[in-house]
């Protein structure tokens, strides 16, 4: 097992310690993963908890801005700051497939690790699994992640309300054109990145400044359409947007338009959607703002009393255009 793996790393005898010892306790150490117990023994909880698990099988593994390993620390940690909670404790799960290179997966263990470190979680339990050459794709891994709830009422996507304000916290689409440039070698877009974040210390100035949050989300799969999709159905109301107030850089205007993409509907892995009062608007940009991954934050849109359910885009030219969920995959396997 010193360059590969083989299928004894996952068979809970020698080789299996061998591999946890040399890729994962010695990123992710900590003392409650040290006691490598079959669960964590979390001692400190005594607040209401927000739990989010997601499995990530991205293609390429590395990717300009992140990797597996970054997405599965920050999309856990977003998940469970969407609800108002500090994110603590992440469990990591690794599918594994036979003969993959043990540098990979130091790699992207190692890319967690710093994820983790800046998100300030800790990863305190796991499990591996090795699996026949063909049976997986490299290596699929899935993380839980577990926080205490302080906002009161925590945010929901049944919360909104006629007459919110609609905040996003920055540019769209770069995470998904970036995954489809990398996967295609497309090399007219080598100036683009993930944006894959930690939200969870963004997400908590947020809602300490405006003091009232209805609802959060990150727009990931589907994009900011499906996920505003979402939430209209779960609220039943009407979400009405302005698309000159749509925060899409140029490389990814420039690409999505050679491509016949819509931004509006790529995945995003640092960008989180805002809904709340009116009143309360411009504090929870200017918290936004005052983050790294929230500089170029704005409001898009409003609550309004249309018909329930549904997302309409007043376009540049005047007109409007009904924004419906995404139908199939635009780009599988970006997450």
């Amino acid at each position: 097992m010193d360059d590969c793996l083989l299928l004894d790393a996952g068979s809970g005898g020698r080789a299996s310690q061998r591999l946890v010892e040399r890729c994962f306790l010695r990123h992710f150490d900590n003392p409650l993963l040290r006691r490598l117990d079959d669960a964590a023994l979390l001692e400190d909880m005594a607040a209401p908890l927000a739990v989010s698990t997601d499995s990530y099988t991205v293609t390429p593994l590395f990717f300009p801005g992140g990797s597996i390993g970054t997405l599965a620390v920050h999309g856990t940690v977003n998940d469970v700051s969407m609800l108002g909670a500090r994110p603590r404790y992440l469990s990591c799960a690794f599918i594994l497939e036979e003969g993959l290179p043990l540098d990979i997966l130091e790699r992207v263990a190692r890319d967690m690790a710093a994820a983790a470190r800046e998100a300030g979680v800790r990863i305190v339990t796991g499990d591996t699994k090795v699996v026949p050459r063909g049976a997986c794709d490299k290596l699929f891994v899935n993380t839980t992640g577990l926080g205490v709830v302080y906002a009161n009422p925590s945010p929901s996507g049944r919360n909104a309300r006629v007459g919110d304000a609609v905040l996003v916290s920055g540019t769209l689409g770069d995470h998904g054109l970036t995954v489809l440039a990398s996967r295609e070698n497309l090399s007219f877009l080598s100036d683009v990145a993930s944006d894959s974040a930690p939200l969870n210390k963004m997400m908590e100035d947020v809602i300490m400044v405006a003091g009232e949050v209805h609802v959060l989300r990150d727009p990931t799969r589907g994009g900011l359409a499906t996920t505003l999709n979402e939430i209209a159905q779960q609220s039943d109301v009407s979400i009405l947007l302005d698309e000159t107030a749509i925060p899409v850089s140029e490389s990814v205007k420039n690409g999505c338009s050679f491509l016949g993409l819509d931004p509006l509907y790529l995945a995003n892995e640092g960008k989180c959607v805002c809904i709340l009062p009116e009143e309360r608007a411009r504090a929870a940009l200017a918290a936004m703002r005052a983050s790294p991954y929230g500089a170029r934050a704005a409001r898009i849109g409003s609550v309004t009393r249309g018909r329930g359910g549904s997302v309409v885009l007043r376009t540049r030219i005047g007109g409007q255009r009904l924004l419906g969920m995404l139908e199939g995959a635009q780009l599988p396997r970006i997450c």
